[in-house]
């Protein structure tokens, strides 16, 4: 950077459904240096259209939200505002919550323990290019790159003529999941679910989702609970 040429601050918008630790947050980032907090809000569904109406440079994002999660509204963020970089911010560093957010497009991931010289170090990260995690996370994907990998399974042949896409459809309708939900969990629009269930439906001759589930337990695709 040339000497007396000032970097100018980072936009933010913070996302948080709780109206204290919200507040809180966009207190304590107005203390911070290189931070300027252009807005925030209370679900993920607000957090997108503010990015949409603002173009900030980053979104904090807590991840437990109403309406929209933090997953899904950075999956949104990412795909339609690639400027925007997005930290997450929240009380949860187990996989389930870190792994998630990591691959919706997150750049950061902070714990709510995280202090301000953290926070902004992060915020620097991600505009610069890299990841802005913290150190217990670094270290949990350390230790989970390291794992050694589990051997998989040998996978049922797919029966009358399905795809692979379309069995693992059909396997998270008899885990009892809805469209909404198994359009998340495979990164994809509703609607390209619909075709899939309406694929495999013709190619099966089945009529409804009681008879996909009994048919996926046939055919091996699942396995009846154990114990």
């Amino acid at each position: 950077m040339t000497e007396g040429v000032e970097r100018k601050p980072a936009r933010v918008v913070v996302a948080d459904d709780q109206t204290v630790v919200r507040e809180g947050i966009v207190m304590l980032l107005g203390l911070l240096p290189g931070i300027e907090v252009v807005g925030s809000a209370g679900d993920g569904d607000e957090a997108v259209k503010l990015v949409a109406e603002l173009s900030p440079d980053v979104v904090l994002m807590d991840l437990r939200m109403p309406r929209c999660d933090g997953v899904e509204a950075t999956r949104r963020i990412r795909s339609d505002h690639p400027e925007t970089q997005v930290v997450i911010l929240t009380t949860y560093a187990d996989d389930e919550s870190l792994f998630p957010a990591l691959r919706a497009g997150a750049r950061g991931y902070l714990t709510k323990d995280a202090g301000g010289d953290e926070i902004v170090r992060a915020v620097e990260s991600v505009l610069s290019g890299d990841a802005g995690l913290s150190p217990s996370i670094q270290r949990r994907l350390l230790e989970r790159l390291s794992e050694p990998e589990p051997r998989p399974a040998a996978a049922p042949e797919a029966p009358d003529g399905l795809t692979a896409r379309e069995c693992e459809v059909l396997v998270l309708i008899a885990e009892g999941l809805t469209n909404q939900d198994i359009a998340r969990r495979l990164h994809v629009s509703t609607a390209t679910v619909k075709t899939h269930i309406n694929n495999l439906f013709a190619k099966t001759g089945l009529k409804d989702r009681a008879q996909a589930v009994r048919y996926a337990y046939a055919k091996g695709l699942v396995r009846p609970p154990t114990g």
